[in-house]
């Protein structure tokens, strides 16, 4: 049996990236903090649920009674709705769209990006075309068209965020590619008759990761954004129960009662901190330069 006594930490994590990347991140207490608040948040969403189950739409009590009277934490809305059993329904939809519309905005972006950076010429003049197209669009106004086209329906909120949020993306997955396809060991692989597809997905996309991870984290808070934006402008399905639902629902009374508006505001902004929190710990564990330091 090997003695793990006499194991130096930094021989440890100089032969091993993965835990090196790891002590890089819980290094950064910043990334750290972050990661415990959206535990907390997933926590209180997803477990907070099944522990207070009331119906998010049910009319409980007079509206509009303020957060700590009779007995409810949170207060009600403008209809008499629990807010506690909002923010918790109302958060797993938020977080799910968010999470949804990231990997849409991550497939198109990563195609189009792999494709442009790989094989250059022509196809990426056009690509990077059709994507300055995309970015120049105001992405609010892009996304609320969307909606009013094809309805406000969940899946159609979640892929006009998508549809709208993955020209960063395609531009990060370009850069990469642009730099590993002159590396000496794509040289080797293409000496190989490797096919293209393979040398894409199999040898440079793995390679390219690191930036695509971290800019796939930022998304996700951006997008729990958009949500919000699209629901108080009144784009939303008002049968689905949000966090920016609830903001858009209440948003005719934010000077009465403030708190309705306001408790769903700061979800959304300690999620959105606590998921760009990590992206910054992610940032600085993937990047060697830095783990170089």
């Amino acid at each position: 049996m090997t003695d793990t006594t006499d194991i130096d930490p930094e021989e440890f994590t100089a032969t091993h990236p993965l835990s090196e990347m790891a002590v890089m991140f819980f290094r950064n207490y910043s990334a750290v903090a972050g990661l415990i608040l959206l535990i907390f948040i997933l926590l209180f969403v997803f477990v907070g649920s099944y522990i207070h189950t009331t119906d998010p739409f049910e009319m409980v009590w007079a509206p509009f009674t303020y957060p700590g009277d009779e007995g409810y934490i949170l207060g009600t809305d403008y209809l008499g709705r629990d807010i506690l059993a909002a923010m918790m329904v109302g958060g797993q939809v938020s977080i799910a769209i968010g999470l949804a519309a990231a990997i849409i905005s991550l497939v198109i972006g990563v195609t189009v990006g792999a494709f442009a950076g790989y094989y250059g010429g022509i196809i990426e003049e056009a690509l990077m075309r059709f994507t300055e197209f995309f970015q120049v669009l105001p992405t609010l106004l892009f996304s609320m068209v969307i909606v009013a086209l094809f309805g406000s329906s969940l899946l159609t909120v979640t892929m006009a965020i998508g549809v709208v949020s993955w020209t960063a993306v395609a531009r990060v997955t370009r850069s990469e590619f642009l730099r590993i396809r002159e590396l000496e060991y794509l040289a080797a692989a293409r000496s190989g008759s490797a096919r293209d597809r393979y040398l894409i997905f199999k040898v440079i996309l793995p390679n390219a990761l690191p930036p695509i991870i971290v800019q796939a984290n930022l998304m996700v808070g951006s997008a729990i954004l958009f949500e919000a934006a699209l629901s108080f402008l009144g784009l939303s399905d008002p049968n689905v129960m949000s966090w920016g639902q609830v903001i858009g629902s209440n948003r005719s009374y934010i000077l009465d009662a403030g708190f309705a508006v306001a408790i769903p505001g700061f979800a959304i902004f300690l999620t959105v901190l606590a998921i760009s929190l990590i992206g910054d710990g992610l940032n600085d564990a993937l990047n060697p330069k830095l783990r170089q330091r």
